[in-house]
């Protein structure tokens, strides 16, 4: 990682991670009890408090298999699994299976390897926003601002299946952006890619914390995972490490 980008995202992670002691007390943004995961008979992960603040960082490592991508499908809603109890933003969630309205709204997940619609790189931004009933005039200069942010404004017509993996990847986390959500969960996002298609994309992370979001990040990548101002958590034989 260069120079630069790696001050981008300690700077950004240092400076958010002093906003809640100037304010107030760090709160928790998300907090789940008694968590399981089930394969069958299988028993994946028991993990018995998962807490994540706000306006925070985490990168969530462990051996293949170990469940980091079952972990995040979980608390993205997306995946069924045992929970005891759940806390967002301070408020109880008495119905987990499917998530409510509002706690879909407030967290999105991006997967290791995005699903694009063969549209445009500008409709599938924005596609999220037009699924929330926004109307297009609202949609379009929101989407301008992200395509610039994330370096793909110059695609903005192109079918996303004539990109590069770290385009669409940075479309990916554009799409994500606009809808700005409390809590990000991205699944190894630089994963397959290398050189400047993987400092593009981790240039844009810390941008995401700086905006209010608190992010978890499920990956590999020593250059993450060293980052000060970054905490780590481990799944290692099914329970979760706070390191």
């Amino acid at each position: 990682m260069s120079v630069g980008i790696h001050s981008q995202i300690t700077a950004a992670v240092v400076e958010n991670a002093d906003v809640p002691q100037r304010d107030e007390r760090r709160k928790a943004l998300l907090g789940v009890r008694g968590l399981r995961k089930r394969h069958g008979d299988r028993l994946l992960f028991d993990i018995d408090v998962l807490e994540i603040a706000t306006h925070s960082a985490y990168v969530l490592t462990g051996m293949n298999g170990a469940g980091k991508s079952t972990l995040l499908r979980v608390l993205g809603g997306l995946e069924r699994a045992e929970i005891d109890s759940l806390r967002f933003a301070g408020e109880d969630v008495l119905r987990v299976h499917p998530y409510p309205r509002a706690l879909r709204r407030a967290i999105v997940y991006v997967h290791q390897h995005p699903i694009l619609f063969s549209t445009s790189v500008a409709d599938n931004i924005g596609y999220g926003l037009v699924v929330r009933g926004e109307k297009p005039e609202a949609v379009r200069p929101v989407v301008g601002e992200a395509m610039a942010w994330a370096g793909v404004a110059h695609l903005a017509g192109t079918d996303p299946t004539k990109l590069s993996g770290g385009e669409k990847q940075r479309v990916a986390l554009a799409r994500a952006k606009v809808l700005q959500p409390r809590l990000l969960l991205l699944d190894e996002p630089t994963a397959n890619l290398d050189g400047a298609a993987r400092e593009q994309v981790l240039a844009l992370i810390p941008t995401m914390v700086d905006a209010g979001s608190s992010v978890v990040i499920a990956c590999h990548d020593r250059d993450l995972i060293n980052l000060p101002g970054v905490q780590r958590l481990k799944l290692r034989d099914g329970h979760l490490e706070h390191r």
